[in-house]
């Protein structure tokens, strides 16, 4: 069978776990919601056709959703497999879509992100078998918002959010000598600097949600980054311009650990769990903190 959409994303040395994710795509529209009565009556009105696109397909305009389950467990001696993908599947397919479709008929637009990863957590528990367990949730309600539940802290949940900004900078390290600093950092050592669009990911945290299901009011949480991180940022000289990197080589590290102190503590009730920046497409630094 092929595993196209699954990866082996970890190998816990400690214990020997692996774990392994897998992802679904879906569209919730009006005219399917009505069926999600169940299993049988949901796939009888719905056959799989494009997995790979998402399934079921929007019918018009509807919300497209991206859905990721991590698990972990030892794989099985004889096959290699930790779980069969298509088992993945079926769990996320009959309990989660109809779930999405029923809680989005019946809220409407007061159906929040949070709610939503929050009730199929609750909805999967106590459906995976013994030989593997469900590590975490991630749902995408667009493709730059997230929101997650992981286990050992099934409390808490997660919001993340993309964001961007265009800066330059010089790699340089004053107490290297200039041959050296052009031997170690190459063409990012160029006296005049050079550009990056930055992609960066704030991840919040809380334990319950607000009175509206949520860990934070996305206007909030957007205009707290725009003051303290975009606005400091975003079309600067990062060595010339930003007095964090007067005296601090602006690498990707260590914009991360600068763009963590500019919002710890910013953003409660949430608090803040994890900046991630992206200064190309292929290098990311990630920091949690202490």
């Amino acid at each position: 069978m092929m595993r196209d959409d699954a990866k082996h994303t970890n190998l816990d040395h400690k214990n020997g776990l692996i774990q392994l994710a897998r992802e679904i795509r879906f569209s919730i529209d009006r005219d399917w919601a009505a069926a999600a009565h169940g299993e049988d009556g949901f796939a009888q009105a719905h056959p799989i056709t494009n997995s790979w696109g998402g399934w079921p397909s929007a019918v018009g305009i509807a919300p497209y959703l991206v859905l990721r389950i991590e698990v972990a467990g030892a794989p099985d001696p004889v096959t290699g497999y930790l779980v069969n993908i298509m088992e993945l599947d079926g769990l996320l397919r009959n309990h989660a879509l109809p779930l999405a479709a029923r809680e989005l008929r019946e809220r409407g637009v007061h159906l929040t992100g949070e709610l939503l990863i929050r009730g199929i957590w609750t909805e999967l528990s106590g459906h995976e078998p013994a030989s593997w367990g469900i590590r975490s949730l991630e749902l995408w309600t667009t493709p730059h918002l997230s929101y997650a539940v992981r286990e050992g802290n099934a409390n808490m949940t997660e919001l993340t959010q993309c964001f961007e900004f265009s800066a330059s900078h010089r790699l340089h390290v004053p107490t290297m000598s200039d041959e050296d600093n052009r031997e170690y950092f190459g063409k990012c050592n160029n006296p005049n600097g050079h550009g990056h669009n930055y992609r960066i990911e704030i991840t919040v945290g809380r334990d319950g949600l607000d009175s509206a299901g949520r860990v934070s009011a996305i206007p909030y949480f957007e205009s707290v980054v725009q003051r303290e991180v975009i606005e400091r940022l975003d079309h600067k000289h990062l060595n010339a311009d930003v007095p964090e990197f007067r005296d601090v080589n602006p690498s990707v590290e260590n914009i991360s650990r600068a763009i963590w102190s500019y919002l710890d503590g910013k953003l409660e009730p949430a608090r803040l769990t994890r900046v991630r920046v992206w200064e190309t497409a292929k290098t990311y630094a990630e920091y949690r903190g202490g």
